[in-house]
Formats: C-alpha cells, sequence, structure tokens
C-alpha cells in the first residue's frame, strides 16, 4: 500500500486551524526525543553489524559517523523540499543482517561492495516503477520471516551472555526489563546507559585503553567480490521491505502522500556515498518517526516538518559521537554490546515472527525462509539470508502455482513493535 511514485507530497487536506501556542515548542521536542531515542536505541546494532564483517574501529566509527550526518542531511533537505515530516533512519535491519552474515571473503572492502550494490539499488527503484514493485510483490509472510531469521541471533545474546558473564549482564536485563514495563520508550536507552557503565568499570579492572575519540571519516576502497551481490540484494530486500514501504504507511496513516519515488531516489544516492565511508544503508524512518509525523510534532500538521528538520540536526550532533561509542564497543567484554542490540531487536523479532505465521497458506514457506536463514549457512560463498529468500519463495512458487497470489508487502501495515529504525 504505497503512494503512487508521482503523487505530489502533502499534508493532510483536511488541516486544523494552526495555534501558535500550541505549536511553539512541539517540533523541537519532538524532533529531539524522535532522534535521541532513535539513535540511543540502535546505534549499538550498527556497530555490532559493521564489527561482524570485519570493520576496525575506525572504520566502524566512521560508518555511524556518515550514517548519523546522512540521516540528519537527507531528513532536513526532504523535509524542506516536501514540506511533510520526512524522517530518515539508518537500516538497522540491515544492520542486523550483518551482524548475522559474519566475515566475508575479501573483509570489510566486500561488505563496502555490498552496501554499493544495495544503495544502487534503491536508486533504481526510485527510478524505475518496475523494481519497486517487484520488492513489493514478495509476500509479507517470506519478508517478515526473512526479517525474523536475520534477527535471532543478535536476540540470543543476551541469554547466552548471561549464562557466561552474569555479573556485567543482569544489570541490563533488569534495567530494559522495569522500563519496558512503565517508560518503553526509554527502556533500550537506559539499558545502553547501564551496559557503558559496566563497560567503563570492566576496561578499569582489566587495565584496557581507549583508541581515539575523536569523530573521523575513513575512506574504504570497495572490492567487489562474489560475496558482495547477495550480501547487496539482501540488504537492498531487508530494508526496502522492513523500513521503506512500512515507512510509507505511517506517513499515511497520518494523512500525509508520502514522496516515495523521491525518497528512493535521495537515499540511494546517500546510501552510495555512505557506503565508501564504511555505512550500511539509510531509509524512510518508520515507527521511530511517529512523534514527528503526529499530533506531539504541532498541532498543524503543515508545521510538522519542522519536527522532522530538528530530529535532523539532532542526529547530525549526535553522529560526533561515533569515535567515543566505537572505542567502548572495542574495550566491551563479549557479548555485552550484543546483548544490548539484541533487547533493542526483540519487539521486532516478535512481530516478524507473528506476521510471518499469521497466514495459513504462508506457513511453510514461511518457516523454511526463516530456517534457511538462521542457520547461518554460506553456500557458493553466499550467505543465508539470500538462500533464505530463494528457498522461500522457491517453496511458495511449488505450492501456489497456478493459485492466487499471497498478500504483497504493501498489503500489511506496520504494528508499533514492527520496525526498528
Amino acid at each position: 500500500m504505497t503512494a503512487p511514485p508521482d503523487d505530489p507530497a502533502g499534508p493532510p487536506a483536511d488541516n486544523p486551524p494552526h495555534d501558535p501556542s500550541g505549536d511553539r515548542f512541539a517540533p523541537l521536542s519532538a524532533g529531539l526525543v524522535t532522534a535521541l531515542v532513535g539513535f540511543t536505541s540502535s546505534f549499538t546494532v550498527v556497530l555490532a553489524g559493521l564489527r561482524a564483517v570485519g570493520a576496525s574501529q575506525q572504520q566502524a566509527a566512521s560508518g555511524l559517523l556518515i550514517l548519523s550526518l546522512a540521516m540528519g542531511l537527507l531528513g532536513i533537505g526532504l523535509s524542506l523540499r516536501h514540506r511533510i515530516p520526512i524522517s530518515i533512519a539508518w537500516s538497522t535491519p540491515g544492520a542486523a543482517l550483518l551482524g548475522g552474515t559474519g566475515h566475508l571473503a575479501g573483509g570489510f572492502a566486500t561488505a563496502v561492495a555490498g552496501f554499493l550494490i544495495c544503495g544502487g539499488l534503491i536508486l533504481v527503484s526510485g527510478l524505475f516503477a518496475p523494481l519497486r514493485r517487484l520488492v513489493e510483490a514478495v509476500p509479507s509472510a517470506i519478508a517478515n520471516a526473512l526479517l525474523a531469521g536475520v534477527l535471532l541471533e543478535l536476540c540470543l545474546a543476551p541469554v547466552t551472555t548471561l549464562v557466561h558473564n552474569p555479573g556485567l549482564t543482569w544489570p541490563i536485563i533488569a534495567t530494559w526489563a522495569l522500563l519496558y514495563r512503565f517508560a518503553r520508550r526509554w527502556a533500550v536507552p537506559a539499558a545502553m546507559l547501564v551496559a557503558i557503565g559496566a563497560i567503563l568499570v570492566s576496561a578499569h579492572q582489566r587495565g584496557a585503553k581507549f583508541g581515539s575519540f575523536s569523530p573521523t571519516l575513513a575512506l574504504t576502497a570497495p572490492h567487489f567480490a562474489p560475496a558482495a551481490i547477495p550480501l547487496g540484494i539482501s540488504l537492498f530486500v531487508v530494508t526496502m521491505a522492513s523500513q521503506n514501504l512500512p515507512g510509507v504507511t505511517v506517513l499515511q496513516t497520518f494523512g500525509y502522500r508520502a514522496p516515495l519515488a523521491s525518497v528512493l531516489r535521495a537515499t540511494g544516492v546517500g546510501t552510495m556515498l555512505c557506503a565508501v565511508f564504511g555505512g550500511q544503508a539509510v531509509n524512510l524512518a518508520a515507527i521511530s518517526a511517529a512523534l514527528c509525523v503526529g499530533p506531539d510534532g504541532g498541532r498543524d500538521p503543515n508545521r510538522r516538518w519542522r519536527a522532522a528538520a530538528v530530529a535532523g540536526g539532532a542526529y547530525i550532533v549526535l553522529g560526533l559521537l561515533a569515535g567515543v561509542l566505537a572505542s567502548l564497543v572495542v574495550v566491551a567484554p563479549s557479548g555485552l554490546v550484543e546483548t544490548v542490540a539484541g533487547l533493542a531487536l526483540l519487539a521486532t523479532l516478535a512481530n516478524s515472527l507473528n506476521v510471518a505465521m499469521a497466514e495459513p497458506t504462508m506457513r511453510e514457506p514461511a518457516i523454511l525462509t526463516f530456517l534457511v536463514t538462521a542457520s547461518g549457512i554460506t553456500v557458493a560463498k553466499i550467505g543465508a539470508p539470500f538462500w533464505g529468500l530463494v528457498a522461500g519463495m522457491a517453496l511458495l512458487f511449488v505450492l501456489t502455482y497456478k493459485k492466487g497470489p499471497p498478500h504483497p508487502i504493501g498489503e500489511t501495515a506496520p504494528s508499533e513493535a514492527a520496525i526498528a529504525d
């Protein structure tokens, strides 16, 4: 359910009268909270994913910094251009995919090539509607099963780390559980703060040395090894299915006509620029953007774009912490960063499994997609997410040949827990 690519973007037609007193501080507060929660809830996933595919501390810090800059600049630029609250986020499911992919032949340079391929596909999908429709035609059950398989390994990290390092892990999990009950939005940021404290204590006890805290961009030349192609395709499918299409649905829910083609062109170019500095992908924000597009962003829908612009500026400022955060990840005890990342993705995993299994006729293709993706296998130097998608679609073809098509991605709206930006 996406807006036609040539539809002019704009706010709802039935706007309420503008109330200056009610709008004075709403965009500022909504934008700041959006950026703070979005950044602190998922930067651990990004850093863990980049490190998993071979990024050094400097390369991981560079990736986090360039993604933050791209999110900020694109969010500001698109919001100003279309005068609607367009928030941009890094691809958290894409980062989780990297965490499950592991080391590639050719190292991090091969991953960078995959990022470039993903960005190119996003750009092409913004230029040519047939590719966009092809992605939308992937059944929602299979797309969510693919995402669930990608997330499983990270979501197991809190369990395995608790067994091997209970002293440092249980305060993180307890903090998350308590806040999840009473202030869900702040559960992961609070758990992250406890984790940082645990890392600092552990580093002091071990005499660990921190690297450079300064935010710097590190250029990485891509290596187009065979493994880069399936990585790029998998990253593209996950990013489109789990972020861009649901992001359009969120905007439409609040009455905005989403300029999908324009967003895809901008984020495609942005992803390609981010790639050479170590960033995996940027995309349309979904649930994390709800504060900006809803009443919290201001009473007048015509002016809520200012909240998204404020969020963009805040992302740029938060990106300057990339060097510090990457240094913490390097000295962190094994599994601690992954624990926070896993907690951040639990709700997304639960919702993905729920959607994947919701339709009885789709359960076998969906569970096959999930199992193959979660297996972590590598065949012909191609990772499990690609084979999971192939296996699920192949079984679906066998089971439904000459029958009616299943529900595509675009017909399923995301729930609040569906997307981790």
